[in-house]
């Protein structure tokens, strides 16, 4: 049973070194049973301690004396000198205890300054000594009602709060202090526990200064429960004199004395074999072992729930890389597959962004298409200007060809803008999805180097695929320039004339067709019938416009966007990759610290499993 609470000791010393004391959320210091003590100032609190440990060990003093906690481990050895540790000098052993007192304070004064401040942050102290029991306490600072000269004003409430911080937590056990010359019902420390443990069975109560009271007095309704009743027995302590401490007379031999005083007291001397700090720490060692044997299945729940939170963390963000090219290069291309993967799923559907290269193609492109400047550019008068001027000095003999010609030139020109405007807008939506997939890819976060690299590799690939695009496309409406379809203008000469049917007078001789090439009918004829040759061709472009962009932008985007970022990379050196992967400095030390919660929390976890079911 002893081993339970030495491999508590042992958790907590390792909890106390990843700052792991409490906070938000259920830590596993929390979760370990600790005898928490609690006292007013000047409640004897500190020579309770001291009692127990049998040394004079503790800064003395007016004020607040203790700023910060202490968690008092004892170790029970057989035989051999005593000793103290603190965790934060680990290879320095204390035979002094008047230098393991300084010591305490010069911790003090190194996290609150020079300063009455106080720090919630603990000093872990383990006593060696054959005159102890196992047992872990933790000291708290002294509740006060005042603040007095230089302390801060709010050190009532900092000091409440952080006795509170402790005390109600389910799993420890309440050492409440009071001074018995006092009326219990004015007690700090009994005030806080009925707080926080109404039902008293977290609660031991200790009465202090029992040899202090006024003659005609005691305190026996309260040593056995009358005055105010818990779930576990008072115990009565005389504290050494403050002659004896000014005289250093031995702590066992107090411990004598204390014995003798309840032995031969006529108030309470059937309670002797009940009182005492003697009796006091072997019924706290008892009870925390027990706790402790009773925790142990919440405890083990506790550590396995975390360990599978802290791996899940750890996958999360990235485990540690390897340090030699080879880890590094696998790294490295897995971050671009994993980068790859999400760029995709934009591209496929997978994910919001890609629907917006269709919009391009279904609302942006035809509506530049309507805009087009076609009626002003076939407009009778621009007819006649553009057919007269391809004449030159000899008229047209049968059909201005020529004419037709350069105003299918013309009107197809007007074309390649929004051609291009499409190819741009299409480029803008795929750098916009690998900028959201460079964020969306988790595990590239922790190497904004590569991060960076990766959004240059893929721009830069965007703006060759958007070139050999827009090429594709210009060439597409010079395609159609170069070769024109005369199957759409012969079956336009083998169409009745339906101006002549309805207006048959217009022209009474229909053998001469030349009569009329310079009239307005004429010119309106001939730009109507490129109007309706470039809406055919319009239609085509319609068509063939977005096809050249999927291929040339979106395809070559979705199968080769790294691929020239793959062969680069082939080809760098060690270290070249090492500054790749230059992490994120707050992200390395984050996963640093999950790592040895993880190792704290495995260790723990073997531990418990060796010892708790012996």
């Amino acid at each position: 049973m002893e081993s339970l609470i030495g491999l508590v000791n042992k958790i907590q010393r390792a909890c106390t070194v990843l700052g792991d004391h409490g906070g938000e959320g259920m830590s596993l210091w929390e979760a370990l049973p600790s005898v928490a003590v609690v006292g007013g100032q000047s409640s004897g609190k500190s020579s309770v301690l001291e009692s127990v440990v049998g040394r004079d060990f503790l800064p003395r003093g007016s004020g607040i004396v203790t700023r910060r906690p202490l968690v008092l481990q004892l170790h029970k050895v057989e035989g051999g000198s005593e000793y103290a540790e603190f965790l934060h000098a680990p290879r320095k052993r204390f035979s002094d205890f008047a230098a393991v007192r300084q010591e305490i304070s010069d911790e003090t004064d190194r996290v609150t300054g020079k300063s009455k401040q106080i720090s919630n942050h603990p000093i872990q102290l383990s006593i060696y000594s054959p005159n102890v029991v196992n047992l872990t306490l933790i000291d708290l600072p002294g509740l006060t009602k005042v603040a007095v000269e230089g302390q801060p004003e709010t050190i009532v409430q900092d000091i409440e709060h952080m006795v509170r911080s402790y005390v109600e937590k389910p799993n420890c056990i309440i050492l409440a202090i009071s001074p018995a010359n006092q009326d219990i019902a004015t007690s700090d420390a009994i005030k806080l526990a009925r707080e926080v443990d109404p039902s008293g069975e977290r609660t031991f109560g200790v009465l202090t200064k029992l040899d202090l009271m006024d003659k005609g007095t005691s305190a026996i309704d309260v040593l056995e429960g009358r005055s105010y009743r818990l779930q576990h027995p008072w115990v009565g302590i005389v504290n050494r004199s403050q002659a004896d401490i000014n005289k250093n007379v031995d702590m066992i031999a107090a411990r004598r004395k204390e014995q003798e005083y309840f032995e031969s007291s006529p108030e309470y001397g059937h309670l002797a074999h009940k009182m005492g700090s003697e009796y006091l720490a072997k019924l706290l060692s008892e009870h925390l072992e027990i706790v402790i044997r009773q925790r142990i299945p919440s405890i083990i729940a506790l550590i396995n729930k975390t360990i599978d939170e802290l791996n899940a963390e750890l996958d999360r963000i990235g485990r540690p890389i390897g340090t030699d090219g080879g880890a590094q290069l696998y790294t490295i291309l897995d971050m671009c597959r994993a980068f790859d993967r999400v760029f995709r799923e934009h591209l496929d559907g997978g994910r919001a962004g890609g629907h917006k290269i269709y919009g391009v193609f279904d609302h942006q492109l035809p509506a530049a298409l309507k805009k087009l400047p076609l009626d002003r550019h076939l407009s009778p008068s621009n007819v006649k200007r553009v057919v007269t001027e391809a004449d030159g000095y000899q008229p047209h003999l049968i059909a201005p060809e020529q004419g037709y010609r350069r105003l299918i030139d013309g009107s197809l020109g007007y074309f390649k803008g929004p051609a291009e405007a499409c190819v741009d807008a299409v480029h803008i939506v795929l750098k916009e999805l690998v900028r959201k997939s460079l964020i969306e890819t988790q595990e590239l976060k922790r190497f904004p180097t590569l991060q960076s690299d990766i959004a240059a590799a893929s721009n830069e690939a965007l703006e060759k695929f958007r070139d050999e695009s827009r090429k594709t496309v210009i060439r597409l409406v010079d395609q159609e320039s170069s070769y024109l379809t005369v199957e759409f203008f012969r079956k336009l000469q083998n169409e009745p004339d339906k101006t002549q049917e309805k207006n048959p007078d217009k022209n009474p001789n229909p053998q001469a067709p030349n009569a009329e090439r310079y009239t307005e009918v004429h010119f309106r004829r001939i730009g109507s019938n490129v109007s309706g040759y470039i809406n055919m061709v319009c239609e085509t472009l319609r068509s063939s416009i977005p096809k050249a962009v999927v291929h040339c932008q979106v395809r070559e985007a979705r199968r080769s966007l790294l691929n020239h970022f793959y062969a680069q990379i082939g080809r760098k050196e060690k270290e070249q990759l090492g500054k790749m992967l230059d992490e994120d400095p707050s992200l390395m030390e984050k996963r640093e610290t999950l790592a040895k919660r993880l190792e704290l929390y495995k260790s723990a976890r073997d531990d418990i499993d060796a010892v708790a079911w012996k």
